[in-house]
């Protein structure tokens, strides 16, 4: 049957869609806001130790700038970041003309990282690369480690430009090589965040593409799974229809969804990961939550469950971690506009569930800080006091946080999460967070690669503070 799309009225979203400006992380949504540019930052409420860069537990040994390679002079902000065998990998943002590529620091030496390669910068032009993700990798075609680097375009008014994702041979990783790429349509931007995987003797990508179905017309979806056995030549094996689901109507135009709570919703693919098994996959939709698949046989996905919100909170579901061997799932939910009409007054936080089940996910906690009601009563629109993404280290949860910094938080208690350490440096803005060796990693879009490490001159009760 012919799908129909609804009309849909929220406030500015035609004046977006007729320029095809990216003015907020929803891009259809109607608010104006761009990250890195610090917007309302000045009404931070600061925590005591803000400006230290030798906090309780967490200790930053190394800042290092990556090098200038756009040949207008021009320099490039920092993204997300990745480590894979003492190596960090650290994604470049949009600003100043995007084209960053991605940075490699070799961190054999924490305090002194040294930026030893770029790659990605080139490939596509008018584009960002924003996440990377590296794994050692073996399949009949290929052996070593792979990078899949995601690609979006600036405009997609720029004829040269094509989103999708990027694959790299960086088994010498200060030697990259471009192996191939798989374009997304060109009627969005491209793929915002992706994940790597292995299954047995293949290697499969499951990429987020925000918007591909609003903006085709249903002819692509927002999340795609792609068998990259052979790096050449990704080839898409399935994608996933929301209008499948009974909670979602046949008239689903890609993005406005009417909710069972009556409510018209955000409804897009941010971001997308893969348990170490390989078998389960974790796709953060927005307002439909973190919807659950087996995909142990990739080329048909079995929707196992979601993550629900109540009827006054804003989803926003952005990324996702696990915890306590697959049985914890550890949700972000990215709100920078924290009232509106019908919904809690909050910035964007925490919720942890209960997934032994993963059929029928169970909310434990949600866990807020001193930025979540920290609201002015005017422009309070700002990334600033939004949780962002999540990492986990045995009992430890790290979370960047913008000009929150990164937090640690003990989830011993899964039902009673405490925040154990926060590193805040001076004019914070921290994308990403990653655990690795001996060390933390941030990237900073501003300011850096942040290289945290234990502060061994404080002593401590917790045992759970920064194991490894």
């Amino acid at each position: 049957m012919k799908k129909k799309f609804l009309k849909f009225t929220l406030t500015g979203a035609l004046i977006f869609l007729m320029t095809g400006q990216v003015v907020a992380h929803d891009e259809i949504g109607d608010v104006s806001v761009e990250k890195g540019e610090r917007t309302n930052y000045e009404n931070l409420a600061v925590p005591i130790l803000e400006r230290s860069k030798n906090l309780k537990f967490l200790k930053e040994v190394a800042t290092p700038q990556m090098k200038i390679v756009r040949e207008d002079g021009k320099e490039n902000s920092y993204a997300d970041v990745y480590a894979h065998k003492g190596y960090a990998y650290v994604g470049t943002h949009r600003r100043n003309g995007g084209n960053g590529g991605v940075r490699v620091f070799d961190l054999k030496d924490p305090e002194n990282p040294k930026e030893v390669a770029v790659f990605a910068n080139d490939a596509v032009p008018g584009t960002w690369q924003e996440k990377v993700i590296v794994k050692s990798v073996t399949t009949p075609y290929f052996h070593g480690d792979l990078a899949v680097v995601s690609v979006q375009q600036m405009s997609r008014n720029n004829p040269e430009s094509k989103g999708g994702f990027l694959l790299y041979d960086v088994t010498n990783p200060a030697n990259p090589q471009k192996l191939g790429f798989w374009e997304v349509t060109k009627k969005t931007n491209g793929t915002h965040e992706l994940y790597l995987t292995m299954q047995g003797n293949r290697a499969v990508v499951l990429a987020a593409n925000p918007y591909a179905d609003y903006y085709s017309n249903g002819e692509e979806r927002d999340f795609q799974i792609v068998d990259v056995s052979d790096p050449t030549k990704p080839e898409t094996v399935w994608q996933f229809d929301p209008r499948t689901l009974p909670e979602v109507s046949e008239t689903f135009n890609g993005y406005h969804w009417e909710s069972p709570d009556g409510k018209i919703r955000p409804l897009f693919n941010h971001s997308t990961m893969v348990d170490e098994t390989g078998k389960f996959a974790y796709v953060s939709m927005w307002d439909l939550g973190t919807v659950i698949f087996d995909i142990q046989d990739p080329t048909n996905p079995i929707l196992l469950g979601r993550t629900e919100f109540a009827s006054n909170q804003q989803g926003s579901a952005h990324s996702s971690t696990l915890a306590k061997g697959g049985t914890i799932l550890i949700e972000t939910r990215e709100v920078y506009a924290p009232v509106r009409e019908g919904y809690e007054q909050a910035y964007g936080y925490t919720r942890i569930f209960d997934i032994k089940d993963k059929t029928n996910p169970k909310l434990l906690s949600e866990f807020t800080t001193d930025l979540t009601y920290d609201i002015p009563d005017t422009n309070n629109v700002t990334f600033a006091k939004t949780v962002h993404d999540p990492k986990v280290r045995g009992n430890t949860l790290y979370l960047s946080y913008y000009a929150g910094g990164v937090l640690a938080v003990d989830i011993t208690d899964a039902s009673n999460p405490t925040e154990i350490a926060r590193y805040t440096p001076e004019n914070s803005d921290i994308w990403g967070v990653f655990v690795d060796r001996n060390y933390i990693l941030a990237s900073d879009i501003g300011n850096g690669l942040k290289v945290l490490q234990k502060n061994n001159s404080v002593t401590s009760d917790n045992n759970n503070i920064l194991q490894y």
